[in-house]
């Protein structure tokens, strides 16, 4: 969405910087950092970077802070976990920012948007699944990969509406003609991208995804 620094008061810009030192230590603390020992994890983590940065790049708005562009927080999530998906969301919006796509003083606010709120989402809805419905492959594709993707990008959509509307950006009018009905449309094509990464993954390189595991998916099924 990048977002504006002049779209949020102070008190807005505190509370992001508070979260992003938050997750910050918390990413610190518990990511699974041996993982990137492995050269082609911390390859494929690097990629997901530059591939981010590049769709964020891409991005279509008519007002200040209203853009809209692929997300990729999903499939991140599941691919790497919630820790190093933050990691890589976190290159990406300093890539964004380096292109000047974004400004420096608004990363705090972008990657509570961006970054902290989407991973939650993600992680919530994934452990979800897991918990309610059965361990197939055919259940992590189309409801972690496909319909997950939509599901977050429409909550964060929302979110990120009562964002702009409790700062005082944007009336709650203009948000739901203008801004809100379009990331019906981004869901679709978040789900797709999201969908057909994953599959690809899983099929060729199945190690490479934190969240998925052969002997819970494939095995006796």
């Amino acid at each position: 969405m990048n977002f504006a620094p002049d779209l949020f008061s102070a008190g807005w810009h505190i509370f992001a910087c508070l979260c992003g030192l938050g997750a910050g230590a918390w990413v610190i603390k518990t990511a699974p950092w041996r993982r990137l020992h492995d050269g082609h994890q911390l390859n494929a983590l690097a990629g997901a970077a530059v591939i981010l940065t590049l769709l964020w790049s891409l991005n279509a708005g008519v007002y200040p802070g209203l853009n809209l562009h692929i997300l990729g927080a999903m499939a991140t999530t599941l691919i790497f976990g919630p820790q190093l998906a933050l990691v890589v969301l976190a290159l990406a919006l300093t890539g964004v920012t380096l292109n000047g796509s974004i400004e420096w003083a608004a990363i705090p606010i972008n990657f509570l948007a961006m970054g902290i709120v989407p991973v939650a989402l993600g992680a919530l809805y994934f452990r979800l699944v897991e918990r309610w419905l059965p361990k197939h492959f055919f259940v992590y594709i189309f409801i972690n990969a496909f319909i997950g993707a939509m599901v977050i990008v429409l909550i964060q959509g929302l979110i990120a509406s009562l964002m702009l509307f409790s700062a005082g950006a944007y009336p709650a009018d203009k948000l739901l003609s203008e801004y809100l009905p379009f990331f019906l449309l981004l869901g679709f094509a978040e789900a797709w991208l999201s969908g057909m990464a994953l599959t690809l993954m899983v099929v060729y390189r199945p190690e490479w995804v934190a969240s998925f595991d052969d002997r819970h998916y494939l095995m006796n099924k």
